[in-house]
């Protein structure tokens, strides 16, 4: 019965998760899509937050990068290609063809080449076995400029507003100042509905795996991210139903990646220096490392593969294939860690080739090199 009174938090996860969705849809029509994804991973990413935040409090060392490494692994490994099958599928029960390949926007080049950035600095994290407050700054640094570009790429312009959910064409319908209030008032308001439900939901969720016989360990680095990105999954994944919406639902997970390289991993020596009050790092011990190396070699390959703006069903197939080895036998993960990068390899062979043969860079680096930063539209005098 108690289980059953706590239901009620995963009746509000999903009713927020969908008005911060809708939020993020009127957001486009007055601001950037990237900086609009950027607001709802804000949003989605916030209990993960919670979760790492009393974690690094608690001086728990151990369960600080497992926290981290699971959630990041969890959302390329598992919720990339669950976006691209759930599309495929829903293109199936429509009677259409399913589609092999979503391609992404121009303008989600921008998105690519800061996950590489952060990614590129915990190398440099990883070599020296610690992350500190000085890292913080960094990785706010990094976070911090993407945030400035992103707000200066063009508007998104609706091509049909009746693809729009029924919430979200009656906000685009107000005037710009009541559209601005609406959208705002849907994000506080979901905000404010998962702050206050999550807690309860991963607690008696929490319950049940102790109940099991579940681990500390096991249920910080993959049942707690689960249960906490949980309301990404569900807008991603009502997105990913929709044709034109696809590569929105493969962005707002790559958003909340490099949400969690940048700002999720700043806040950890933060809080744990705060706590201990005196500035301390977070040393890396040897599970540390091979965990870090790992979900290092996973996101700089899920960068490359998204290096054309495209992502396609073996893609899906593969980094699925993986990411389910390595959660279901654990000793095969330094294996994994090497598939990871000979697979890094030869799409950096692949792109070499095109680039001396043919003169051809990836679709993400030419968009980079044609993207207009002022505001304007591609085009534009």
């Amino acid at each position: 019965m108690e289980y059953l009174i706590d239901s009620w938090s995963l009746v509000v996860i999903l009713l927020s998760a969908f008005a911060i969705g809708w939020g993020a849809e009127a957001a486009q029509t007055f601001m950037p899509r990237a900086l609009a994804l950027t607001i709802l991973a804000w949003l989605q990413t916030a209990p993960e937050f919670a979760v790492e935040a009393a974690i690094a409090w608690s001086q728990q060392r151990d369960l600080m990068i497992a926290n981290l490494t699971g959630s990041l692994r969890l959302l390329l490994g598992l919720g990339w290609p669950l976006i691209f099958f759930v599309h495929f599928a829903s293109q199936l029960l429509r009677g259409k063809p399913g589609k092999r390949l979503i391609q992404l926007e121009g303008e989600d080049a921008l998105t690519v080449l800061f996950l590489f950035l952060s990614v590129l600095y915990f190398i440099f994290i990883l070599a020296k076995g610690q992350l500190n407050c000085w890292d913080s700054l960094v990785l706010g640094g990094i976070y911090g400029v993407y945030l400035y570009l992103s707000a200066r790429l063009p508007v998104h312009e609706v091509e049909d507003v009746d693809d729009m959910p029924w919430v979200s064409r009656k906000i685009v319908a107000l005037p710009s100042r009541a559209r601005i209030t609406a959208t705002v008032l849907l994000f506080v308001a979901g905000g404010l509905a998962l702050y206050f439900s999550v807690h309860p939901f991963i607690g008696t969720l929490q319950k049940w795996s102790i109940g099991l016989g579940i681990s500390t360990f096991v249920f910080v680095q993959w049942v707690a991210p689960f249960l906490s990105e949980f309301p990404e999954k569900v807008t991603a994944f009502n997105w990913a139903r929709q044709d034109k919406k696809a590569p929105m639902a493969v962005m707002n997970m790559v958003n909340s990646n490099l949400n969690q390289w940048t700002m999720l991993a700043a806040m950890i020596p933060l809080v744990f220096s705060l706590s201990l009050g005196r500035f301390e790092a977070v040393v890396f011990d040897d599970l540390h490392s091979r965990e870090l190396a790992l979900t290092i070699a996973q996101s700089f390959l899920g960068g490359l593969l998204l290096l054309d703006l495209k992502f396609s069903l073996l893609d899906a197939s593969l980094i699925l294939v993986l990411w389910l080895v390595q959660f279901l036998h654990a000793p095969l993960r330094e294996e994994i860690t090497v598939v990871y990068l000979i697979w890094s390899a030869a799409l950096i062979a692949r792109f070499a080739y095109f680039y001396a043969v043919h003169r051809k860079l990836p679709r993400a680096i030419h968009e980079l090199r044609v993207m207009r930063l002022d505001g304007t539209p591609r085009g534009a005098v």
